[in-house]
């Protein structure tokens, strides 16, 4: 995982967007992880939408590395911003009920080695692909995009 972590950040500097697996979308942010979360939150806010919760995912890892046997910090600092869009679930989900597995929708920012990025998970071909588009704005937004 570590040195996918590695490769990757390595091709953001040189491509701007890295499909990590085809399993998620990364942007580098040009500033602090502070910078990138409020860039996040106001995108998000922006559309319309209410964030329900966001996972401090960078400080469970490094607050449980110790009891998991780890010294290895992954992440700097890691939140990943959760929310649900009621029009375009509405429309997924009546698509394909269970497009419910891919809700809610998240916008991941972390910081490892001094860089800091700004990501989302990518969905499956279909009637998801509208969410995907929703997070993509939502990612360039917050970069400056």
């Amino acid at each position: 995982m570590r040195s996918f972590i590695s490769a990757a950040l390595s091709c953001l500097l040189l491509t701007g967007a890295v499909s990590a697996q085809e399993t998620a979308v990364v942007y580098p942010f040009d500033g602090s992880f502070d910078d990138a979360t409020f860039g996040v939150e106001s995108a998000i806010i922006g559309k319309g939408l209410v964030i329900d919760y966001v996972s401090h995912t960078g400080e469970m890892l490094n607050r449980t590395a110790a009891d998991v046997g780890s010294s290895v910090e992954i992440f700097g600092e890691a939140d990943v911003f959760l929310f649900c869009s009621a029009v375009l679930s509405r429309k997924v989900m009546e698509a394909d009920p269970m497009n419910i597995a891919h809700c809610p929708y998240g916008v991941f920012v972390a910081e490892r080695a001094g860089e800091v990025m700004i990501g989302y998970r990518t969905y499956p071909e279909g009637p998801m692909q509208e969410v995907q588009a929703l997070l993509d704005e939502i990612a360039r937004e917050a970069v400056g995009n």
